[in-house]
């Protein structure tokens, strides 16, 4: 079993910054791809970001290229997005999600954390 503890979020302006971080614990979670998705209020969950268990492999929603960063420390066991000029769209919980494979695609995740609202002020 993989736990996975996040933190960073919280209310900000329009064009502010905002970095999440996400630790997990448990089993080793060597070779599994992490990242983060999200769900605002009567929307579907949808991919931010995710990457490799090395790092060098990474997939990006479309909205959000150019504006966020997802990077993995030297241990591995913690994912960094670091989120610039947010937009009111960005308005969502987020999850940070770890499983064997990247992909773009919530069901291919099976270790999800609780979530942290972010929220960006217009």
């Amino acid at each position: 079993q993989v736990h996975l503890e996040e933190s960073g979020g919280g209310l900000v302006q329009t064009g502010g910054s905002l970095r999440l971080s996400c630790t997990s614990s448990g089993r080793s979670s060597g070779n599994l791809a992490m990242g983060w998705f999200r769900q605002a209020p009567g929307k579907k969950r949808e991919l931010v970001a995710v990457i490799t268990w090395s790092g060098g492999g990474t997939v990006y929603r479309d909205s959000v290229k150019n504006r966020f960063t997802i990077a993995r420390d030297s241990t591995k066991e913690t994912v960094l997005l670091q989120m610039n000029n947010l937009k009111p769209e960005d308005t969502a919980v987020y999850y940070c999600v770890a499983g064997a494979e990247l992909s773009g695609e919530p069901e291919d995740y099976n270790y999800w954390g609780q979530g942290t609202q972010v929220t960006v002020s217009s």
